[in-house]
């Protein structure tokens, strides 16, 4: 059995792609779509590493980022920040919150995904 992974996105196309990719590749995958739900499912579900969404309903990356670095049983879990945005900004506002990497959704292949989350574990 693979590495865990937890995908937190609320955009049910990439969910469907990610799940699909990262399943093929021997990982298994949790998917949560918001923040609290990533929040509720780690105690049963503690993943080797974490692929999060910025912009959710409800609590947004950042603010999920910043709660599981906080936690001592979660705070060591590398967690990747992805995005459609990529600003210089926000790159910075992720890696000063914990963030292992910061992708780009929109120029981002899943074959390079799988990389990244390899290049992490």
């Amino acid at each position: 059995m693979g590495a865990k992974v937890l995908v937190v996105e609320d955009d049910n196309f990439l969910v469907s792609a990610y799940r699909a990719k990262l399943t093929k590749s021997g990982f298994t995958v949790e998917i949560a779509t918001d923040g609290e739900e990533a929040l509720e499912k780690l105690p049963a579900f503690t993943p080797d590493i974490i692929i999060l969404d910025v912009v959710m309903p409800r609590k947004d990356g950042f603010a999920t980022l910043t709660e599981i670095k906080q936690m001592d049983a979660y705070k060591n879990i590398p967690v990747i920040i992805a995005t459609n945005l990529g600003q210089k900004d926000e790159v910075e506002r992720a890696e000063e919150l914990g963030a292992a990497a910061f992708i780009t959704k929109s120029n981002l292949s899943m074959t390079e995904l799988v990389e990244k989350i390899n290049s992490l574990l």
